[in-house]
C-alpha cells in the first residue's frame, strides 16, 4: 500500500517557507540600521527613465540593460555555434580534428574568462581591428563555447546507437542522419544544460565593464561614482539580473513541456 500523505504536511512546508523569508528580512532590516546608512530609495526611479514633454526616455540602467541584452543575445548565438561545431569535430575520425577541439576546450575550461576577455580585447581586437561590443562577444562566447561544446558532445552520445543505425538503415548519409535524426532528439536533452549556460552568461556578461562596454554593470559604477548611492544601485542592478535570469528559466521551463518526447530512445 502507499503511503498516505499527511495533509498537514504542505501547510507545514508553507509556514516554515514564510519563517525562513521573515528571518532573512529580519537579518537584512536590522544589518541595514546597523550600518547607518542614510537609504535614498526614492531617487532610484528617475535612473530608469524620465519624461520630457510627454516623452519617455530611458535611464542609464534601462539603456545598460538594453546592452546587457544584445550582448548576452550575439554571445549565445555565437555560442551555441561554437560549441556545436567543437562536439561534432570531437566525435570526427579525423584525428586533427579531434585534437583542435580538445585543446580548445581543455585551454578555455581551465583559464579565468577575465584573463581571455583582456586577451581578446589587447591581442586580438587590435588586429582584427575589433570594437570593444565585438571583442566582449567574442570573448564571451569562446568561453560559454567550450562548456557548450561538452553539453552537445553529451547529448548527442546519450542517444541510443539504434537511432544511428536507423538512420543508415534508411540510406540516410551521416550529415542527414545528425541533422533529421540525431539533432533533433539531442537538442530536447540538452535544453536544461544550456538553460544553465546561458544563465551562467548573463551573469558573466557583467564582467565586461572592464573593458567600459555600457552595460548594466558599468551604467551602475557609472551613477554610484556619480551619486554615491552604492547600496541602492547594487541592490537594484542585482534584481534586474535575477529577473532577468529568472524569466529564462520560466520561459525554457514552458519550452520543455512543449517540446515532445516522443522518437527519444526508439529507433
Amino acid at each position: 500500500m502507499k503511503p498516505v500523505r499527511s495533509r498537514r504536511r504542505p501547510l507545514f512546508d508553507s509556514l516554515a517557507f514564510l519563517a525562513v523569508l521573515a528571518g532573512l528580512g529580519w537579518l537584512i532590516v536590522a544589518g541595514a540600521g546597523d550600518l547607518h546608512y542614510n537609504w535614498q530609495w526614492y531617487r532610484i526611479p528617475q535612473y530608469f527613465y524620465r519624461i520630457d514633454d510627454g516623452v519617455i526616455y530611458p535611464g542609464p540602467l534601462l539603456r545598460g540593460l538594453a546592452v546587457t541584452l544584445k550582448l548576452t543575445g550575439w554571445s549565445l548565438l555565437l555560442t551555441i555555434g561554437l560549441g556545436l561545431a567543437a562536439a561534432l569535430l570531437q566525435r570526427t575520425s579525423s584525428w586533427a580534428g579531434h585534437a583542435v577541439a580538445r585543446i580548445y576546450i581543455e585551454i578555455v575550461r581551465n583559464t579565468p574568462l577575465l584573463v581571455q576577455l583582456y586577451l581578446v580585447y589587447f591581442v586580438l581586437a587590435p588586429i582584427l581591428d575589433l570594437d570593444r561590443f565585438i571583442a566582449a562577444v567574442l570573448a564571451l562566447a569562446i568561453f560559454e563555447g567550450a562548456f557548450a561544446a561538452e553539453i552537445f558532445r553529451a547529448g548527442i552520445e546519450a542517444l541510443p546507437r539504434s537511432q544511428w543505425e536507423a538512420g543508415r538503415a534508411l540510406g540516410l548519409s551521416p550529415y542527414m542522419v545528425y541533422r533529421c535524426v540525431i539533432l533533433p532528439q539531442a537538442i530536447r536533452l540538452v535544453l536544461p544544460p544550456l538553460t544553465g549556460l546561458a544563465i551562467s552568461l548573463i551573469k558573466h556578461s557583467a564582467l565586461v565593464s572592464v573593458i567600459a562596454v555600457a552595460d548594466l554593470t558599468t551604467e551602475g559604477r557609472n551613477l554610484i561614482a556619480d551619486t554615491f548611492m552604492t547600496f541602492e544601485l547594487w541592490f537594484t542592478i542585482a534584481v534586474m539580473y535575477l529577473i532577468l535570469t529568472t524569466s529564462l528559466s520560466l520561459l525554457v521551463s514552458w519550452l520543455e513541456r512543449r517540446l515532445p518526447m516522443r522518437g527519444i530512445g526508439h529507433p
